[in-house]
């Protein structure tokens, strides 16, 4: 979703002059409030320097994440491992999304936001760090000095023992992971502390673009599936309702780009933002991912597709920020990069005369890839976020409905999953538990 937040501006004091009135001049309450919201209209300059900046950082993470995930599609390094998003997986996932964040709206609905935040800020603290470690070990790689000794570490947790005993975390490590390490969390302490708009920006850049790296789809059929429902997705929850402005202005986590638009006016203390939500820059980028690998499997030497695409979303983030600019309301992003994403390719594919191809291409998976970790453990910790909302929210709804907790807990958390058992239920033994499957969600 893309949107201008107005940010919030103090009553001004009446005895302070306005520009462009009498000092003389009697000034009611509206009077000055009426001044106050003239004088922080954001300038021509600062509106474009915002979307333009806005626009530039959707591009990074689409064009470099896209690239490695080539390599990575070649990495034997497990925990480099992409995870495959299925016809399934695609399919549901619209669903799911939207029942999380209409779980998200109840919990700012019921609930005072501060906890939920203060909860989210440790967990995107944690995930942060490692998003950006992992952002930085490529270049950290060239220019880390050669007189260093570079010593291996290796972080293993297991479960159970014996034949039985399964690996859980295998978490190999060097030197130069740990410089990228203390990097993440000298910006996770300043985004904690400040909740700058830079310190939630890298966060946000290292998300999108781990997001782009590791989330693969299988094939076109796949990502036009996953795209469809996400269009629906994002117009429903846009238009329809202002669930989905609620909580992304709620929200307080990198999951969303911002850029101020009277930077030009206020320097880094700037406060007036417009904001693109990360789903905006990941769901059309693991599809602009995978046409570049498509490209080369062709073995054509060329990168028509990725090309094609990636001047497509540059069409459609534009017209968005126009159309938002002009009638001065969110946008839905994915209604104008769903159909420009998938347009411009199948009508290149049309042109040459490829599109059974494309549309019949699958990814293979190398032979020698186990089973990926990486985003698991990630899944799991959203799994423990969630039922810590879910059991919240039950407690809270059972209350005021005079009905049972755990009954409240089933209706919220019915949902299966194909990647994680079921957690144990709160209240008792049987449950089953909501999990959230990649790719995030927007917000």
């Amino acid at each position: 979703m893309a949107d201008v937040d107005q940010g919030s501006v103090p009553p001004p004091d009446a005895s302070v002059p306005i520009p462009g009135l009498s000092p003389d001049a009697e000034l009611n309450g509206t009077d000055v409030l009426n001044a106050t919201a003239a004088k922080f209209v954001a300038t021509p300059e600062g509106t474009a320097l915002a979307y333009g900046s806005l626009l530039f950082m959707a591009l990074l993470p689409i064009f470099f994440g896209a690239l490695r995930s080539v390599t990575c599609s070649k990495s034997k390094n497990s925990s480099d491992m992409p995870e495959t998003i299925t016809g399934r997986d695609a399919a549901r996932f619209p669903i799911i999304a939207s029942c999380t964040l209409f779980g998200l709206y109840l919990f700012f609905k019921v609930f005072s936001q501060e906890y939920i935040n203060l909860l989210l800020s440790m967990y995107f603290f944690v995930l942060g760090i490692l998003a950006l470690a992992h952002t930085l070990s490529p270049l950290m790689a060239k220019v880390f000095p050669a007189s260093i000794p570079i010593k291996q570490y290796q972080l293993l947790f297991t479960q159970g023992s014996g034949e039985a005993k399964e690996e859980v975390v295998n978490y190999e490590f060097d030197t130069k992971d740990l410089v990228c390490l203390v990097i993440g969390g000298v910006v996770g302490v300043w985004y904690v502390l400040k909740k700058h708009w830079v310190a939630n920006n890298l966060f946000g850049l290292a998300f999108a673009l781990n997001g782009v790296e590791l989330l693969h789809l299988n094939n076109v059929c796949t990502g036009c599936i996953l795209l469809g429902g996400l269009f629906v997705y994002d117009v429903f929850w846009v238009f329809g309702t202002n669930v989905m402005v609620t909580v992304a202005r709620s929200f307080e986590a990198p999951i969303k780009l911002v850029f101020p638009q009277d930077l030009l006016e206020r320097g880094m203390d700037a406060s007036n933002f417009a904001m693109l939500g990360l789903g905006d820059i990941v769901i059309p980028g693991i599809f602009i991912a995978l046409l570049l690998r498509f490209d080369i499997s062709l073995k054509k030497n060329s990168r028509t597709y990725f090309y094609a695409s990636f001047l497509a979303y540059i069409f459609g983030l534009g017209l968005t920020i126009f159309i938002m600019h002009t009638f001065k309301h969110a946008q839905p992003a994915l209604l104008y990069l769903v159909p420009a994403c998938i347009g411009f390719p199948v009508l290149v594919a049309l042109i040459k005369g490829e599109v059974t191809e494309m549309f019949r291409w699958v990814r293979r998976p190398h032979p020698l890839h186990p089973k990926p970790r990486s985003l698991s453990i990630s899944l799991s910790v959203c799994m423990l976020v969630c039922q810590s909302i879910c059991m919240s929210l039950s407690l809270s709804l059972s209350k005021r409905l005079s009905v049972c907790p755990s009954s409240v807990y089933d209706c919220l958390s019915v949902f299966l999953s194909d990647h994680h058992p079921p957690l144990p239920h709160p209240y008792g033994p049987h449950c089953i538990f909501l999990s959230l499957h990649p790719p995030t969600s927007e917000l």
